[in-house]
């Protein structure tokens, strides 16, 4: 295919941030392209198993994308709100089809293409600028030309290409983790053990409501072999090491929700995987670790739970869940003293106030530090190498832990959304 496409903007990368900015963007009116890898959107969200949304109390900037997303998710019936008013609970497979709904309604689909299972492959650049990218999809090569182009691929790769530079400026990892689900679980009965526990209100928690939940039962429970707190399931992971069902590092991170949309699925948050990110053969060992944890789990609930005796595994991760990998050098780096501090800016892309939070691979090492709210600039998302090149999600230009309070979904969307807007401006 020789003939070049120009578009408006292209985004690159279909998940949390990208899809937040191709719907704001060909809703202004923008020509845009979204170039997804997989044949799916969502990313994290659908691919990776990552739900619920982790709440974060946000005044309303940039946040009309969310709410789309959530009433589109309702009539799917694939979204309920918990009863700490959390209403970004979703279905991550129901959530794939919720996606490709919301992207081609009547007032987008007229400005919008999107490529599935296509990737960049070679950069043509003059100066400080992106002139094209020929893109590689199964079927043909597709020379691209655009003003503006967009990474949001959580990995930074497509800023890389383009010659950015990484921030190198903390030792800290994040741990990743490949979530899971469990089928055929009698959440009922699950209930009746998780009062018996007798556990504190901000760990374990259930509700069902008639409107909320859609009559359904829903809950959380977690457990951490960190000192910081009592953790009431713990007992039952120490045992099951002690019986050689799990390993010692299964009781690290220990975190499950119910699904929205199913009486009987639950989703969890773990394993934890060692982070590797410069060693790609150590990298693929952790996931075939991974995997021989999650079937663990599997024999340990199964045993020591109630409701999951006739359980089994329905869905591994595609995507593994990558909290940090490479973070790009943008006009304005944030950093943790802005989010302590409160500093405001006069464009504000957001406002959160999701905590600090890091996954150590270190008994209490992890570090879960809550904030007020606090604002980030939209200079944090402009490349300072490429001057048509934007970065959203988890790669902004951020330090080691002031990201680690902005890589959540919520966030990530605003970001998509900031762009898109930014960009009509100036186009």
């Amino acid at each position: 295919m020789d003939k070049i496409s120009k578009y408006d903007v292209v985004i690159i990368g279909g998940g949390t941030s990208g899809c937040a900015c191709a719907y704001n963007s060909s809703k202004l009116g923008l020509k845009t392209l979204l170039v997804e890898k997989n044949n799916f959107l969502g990313g994290l969200m659908t691919g990776g198993l990552v739900v619920p949304v982790m709440k974060s109390s946000v005044e309303d900037i940039n946040c009309n994308y969310y709410k789309a997303l959530v009433e589109k998710a309702k009539k799917y019936h694939a979204q309920i709100t918990y009863k700490d008013k959390n209403d970004g609970w979703f279905n991550p497979e129901c959530l794939k089809i919720v996606l490709d709904d919301l992207l081609t309604d009547y007032d987008i689909k007229n400005n919008l293409d999107i490529l599935f299972e296509t990737i960049p492959i070679k950069i043509q650049k003059k100066d400080n600028l992106i002139q094209s990218v020929i893109f590689n999809s199964n079927i043909l090569s597709i020379p691209i030309e655009a003003s503006y182009f967009v990474d949001a691929t959580g990995s930074g790769e497509f800023s890389i290409m383009c010659g950015c530079e990484i921030l190198n400026d903390s030792e800290l990892k994040q741990q990743n983790s490949l979530r899971f689900i469990l089928d055929n679980v009698n959440i009922d009965k699950f209930k009746v053990f998780l009062d018996e526990l007798n556990d504190s209100e901000d760990i374990t928690n259930t509700y069902r409501h008639d409107i909320d939940t859609n009559n359904e039962l829903h809950f959380t429970t977690a457990s951490t072999w960190d000192n910081n707190r009592e953790w009431k399931l713990d007992k039952f992971l120490k045992k099951a090491v002690d019986e050689g069902i799990l390993f010692d590092s299964d009781r690290a991170y220990f975190q499950i929700f119910s699904v929205a949309g199913s009486k009987t699925s639950v989703a969890f948050n773990c394993p934890r995987i060692n982070n590797y990110k410069d060693n790609p053969y150590m990298s693929s060992l952790e996931l075939i670790e991974a995997r021989k944890a999650i079937w663990r789990l599997y024999n340990f609930v199964k045993k020591y739970f109630k409701g999951f005796r006739d359980s089994h595994i329905s869905n591994i991760a595609t995507q593994t869940g990558i909290r940090e990998q490479n973070r790009i050098k943008t006009k304005y780096i944030y950093k943790k003293d802005d989010i302590l501090t409160q500093k405001t800016f006069n464009n504000p892309v957001l406002k959160a106030n999701y905590s600090i939070d890091i996954h150590s691979a270190q008994k209490d090492k992890s570090i879960l530090q809550k904030t007020a709210s606090y604002e980030l600039p939209i200079e944090s998302l402009m490349s300072f190498d490429v001057d048509n090149l934007y970065v959203i999600g988890k790669p902004l230009g951020a330090d080691f832990y002031a990201q680690s309070a902005l890589r959540v979904q919520k966030s990530c969307m605003s970001m998509g959304e900031a762009v898109a807007k930014y960009i009509r401006n100036i186009i």
